[in-house]
């Protein structure tokens, strides 16, 4: 008959063992998607489609420097050229939302596959 101490230990062996190949073989399956996508140029669209599509947003510009162009959001230390200034003359009729628009996976697979 075995003991608790001995199931115990068997368990902690077993979990270790299960983490060890779903580790191995996560990386295995992580490798070949990486190569699909790579070699058919997928887009994240494609690979996620019930994924809503997310812009990377640095927040909305409220504020609009006339001699530069410069925006901020009213958010964070305030930049230079609006410190002691009234803001209420630099507030934007309608706020501008800034988005970053990086490279799909496509691109940078194409990109990869160049170098």
């Amino acid at each position: 008959m075995t003991t608790l101490r001995e199931l115990v230990a068997a368990k902690a062996a077993l979990e270790a063992e299960i983490a060890k190949a779903r580790k191995n073989e996560s990386a295995a399956a992580l490798a070949r998607v990486q190569q699909l996508v790579s070699e058919f140029g997928f887009t994240t669209e494609q690979l996620f489609p019930l994924l809503p599509h997310k812009a990377k947003t640095n927040g909305v510009a409220k504020y609009r420097d006339p001699a530069s162009g410069a925006t901020w959001t009213g958010r964070g230390k305030p930049p230079a050229w609006i410190v002691g200034k009234n803001r209420d003359e630099l507030l934007i009729d309608e706020p501008v939302r800034e988005t970053f628009s990086g490279p799909y996976l496509a691109e940078m697979a194409a990109a990869a596959a160049r170098n």
